[in-house]
């Protein structure tokens, strides 16, 4: 699955590049132009690391690193900021911040500091088991009750994506915004539903003493947890 990556910055320049150098490297962009939005779509989007201004029009990117760690809250934070004295990195870093990104900078740099922080943050996980379904993410194979089941790469995201956020409700927007993220997918659409569908009828197959994909009318679907 793709990480999603908050970046919060009042230049609207640079939110155009960084989104689409970062969505050209794999990644799921969001972006905010200060950190009301922000924080709005944070807690929305529950993204994977955040990308954060120092400056902004309503708020101080060390202080809002330094509350955000207070709260007790783990996600990466890489600074961005054009100072580049030694004493304002060491407050930075000391604020709760991962990293610190003196501007101008590279893009490439950025992106590099940024997989730093989700590898020491998230170390890869080869298997996911949940209920009698076990998902080799190195593999990209899924078994059930030891069956091997045979899906396409769509339903293989599919099921990652349900599995990883078990017991919560994934709306079809979600679904749509991460899946089928470049193609145009109209509101009268099925085909996140036949996806659905086809998905259930392979983990029944195999599972037909328990109900994993629960409908959420109106909403989206959940992955059921035992």
């Amino acid at each position: 699955m793709k990480n999603k990556i908050l970046v919060i910055d009042d230049d609207h320049d640079i939110l155009k590049v960084l989104k689409a150098n970062l969505e050209f490297h794999d990644f799921e962009v969001v972006t905010a132009d200060s950190w009301t939005l922000g924080e709005e779509i944070f807690r929305k989007e529950n993204p994977d690391l955040i990308v954060l201004d120092i400056m902004l029009p309503d708020g101080d990117g060390i202080e809002i690193s330094r509350k955000m760690r207070k709260d007790d809250i783990k996600i990466p934070i890489i600074l961005l900021t054009a100072r580049d004295k030694i004493s304002d990195k060491v407050i930075g870093l000391e604020s709760g911040a991962d990293d610190y990104v003196v501007k101008p900078f590279e893009t490439i740099e950025l992106i590099a500091r940024i997989r730093a922080c989700l590898r020491r943050s998230k170390p890869f996980v080869e298997e996911i088991v949940v209920n009698d379904i076990k998902i080799d993410l190195k593999r990209r194979k899924v078994t059930v009750k030891d069956n091997l089941i045979f899906l396409t790469p769509k339903e293989y995201d599919l099921l990652c994506l349900l599995v990883s956020n078990k017991g919560k409700v994934i709306s079809r927007e979600e679904i749509k915004r991460t899946l089928w993220k470049n193609s145009k997918l109209y509101s009268w659409s099925r085909v996140i539903d036949v996806h659905i569908q086809h998905l259930r009828q392979k983990i029944q197959e195999k599972s037909p003493d328990f109900e994993h994909i629960i409908t959420v009318p109106a909403v989206g679907y959940m992955f059921k947890e035992e």
